[in-house]
């Protein structure tokens, strides 16, 4: 990476206004603890969980550029959706309580099986209250966006100005945003002084992925990104990666590889939602060696799965690598009964 490359996506970024909802630029920390405890690379954490509001997470950063033409058209609600337990939901709802903005949820059932009787009650389903949202019960069909998209037009009906944010805040402009992540993590590694082998986190509705993979290609093109699935659904992951990567890359007017898009399986579990035995070892790990709070459902998997790579000697002691802390510590709460003697 070059100053002068850093300097020219920059400029490209600062065409697309932010609102400045989150905390920026958020830190970038090593890890040793446990990557001494690993005996591999130095790991270092990119702090998305510190983002600020609403409890933070990297779908602020999407919002904060997402959002400034839902205050540009002058909409007067939020309309967006995830499942009981969605981080996304989460910070729509606080975005829309800091804007001043009614926010209505459609909160996908079905998905998964609730894990706990806290979990439709606690965690990310109580601060959607606190904030003030509208939630409305659907069925979970596949379809992210439809049910969504359905409550934005009985509001247009009822003479209400909705703005519709897609599922996970993930499409070329929230990848626009994300991109702004990638370019952080180039300066300040060059501030302090190493040049990460990779950038892994955990990948899910693909536009932080996609976000990474932009930024990465202009400012640190010989870093990998590595996507983590932790939907179960790795073919679809990729081809989304693929599609938020290129509509971002149109909007920036550069570029970026096909190859540059990787998509590990594998580290999910049994399915979305459901936390399995590397799972639960990631959380132990990364509390009891660094004092961090990683939720079961994405974070967690992410670790797990950087930490099978690891372990399979995909990296070699030396090498250094960022994982993108994504946030989640409210669903924390809805999977407490995970947490016993034994753990």
């Amino acid at each position: 990476m070059t100053s002068d490359s850093l300097t020219t996506f920059s400029t490209r970024l600062a065409r697309f206004p932010r609102l400045g909802l989150c905390d920026l630029p958020t830190p970038l920390e090593r890890l040793d603890g446990l990557s001494g405890y690993l005996g591999g690379p130095t790991i270092w954490i990119k702090r998305e969980d510190l983002t600020g509001l609403g409890f933070g997470g990297n779908k602020l950063r999407k919002l904060d550029y997402v959002l400034q033409e839902a205050i540009a058209t002058d909409c007067d609600t939020l309309v967006s959706g995830g499942v009981v337990q969605s981080n996304s939901q989460r910070q729509v709802a606080a975005a829309a309580a800091k804007l001043g903005l009614a926010c209505h949820l459609a909160v996908y059932h079905g998905r998964l099986t609730p894990p706990s009787p806290a979990y439709e009650t606690s965690g990310n389903a109580l601060l959607n209250k606190l904030y003030g949202a509208t939630l409305h019960d659907v069925p979970w069909t596949g379809d992210r966006n439809a049910a969504i998209l359905r409550i934005v037009e009985h509001l247009k009906a009822e003479g209400h100005k909705p703005f519709f944010v897609p599922y996970g805040v993930s499409s070329g402009l929230g990848a626009v945003g994300y991109s702004s992540a990638a370019l952080e993590v180039a300066q300040q590694s060059q501030d302090l002084g190493f040049f990460p082998a990779a950038i892994v986190h955990c990948s899910g509705s693909a536009g932080t992925q996609a976000g990474l993979v932009v930024g990465a290609a202009q400012c640190l093109p010989r870093t990998r990104v590595v996507g983590i699935d932790i939907d179960a659904e790795p073919d679809r992951v990729e081809a989304d990666v693929m599609t938020y990567a290129q509509e971002a890359a149109n909007l920036l007017g550069v570029s970026f590889s096909a190859e540059d898009v990787e998509v590990v399986a594998g580290h999910a579990g049994p399915a979305y939602g459901v936390p399995h035995a590397a799972t639960l070892e990631a959380m132990k790990l990364a509390g009891r060696h660094e004092a961090l709070a990683l939720d079961p459902v994405y974070s967690a998997k992410g670790l797990a799965g950087l930490i099978a790579l690891i372990r399979e000697g995909r990296w070699r002691k030396g090498e250094d690598l960022v994982f993108i802390h994504t946030g989640g510590a409210p669903a924390l709460f809805a999977y407490a009964h995970l947490w016993n003697e034994r753990n």
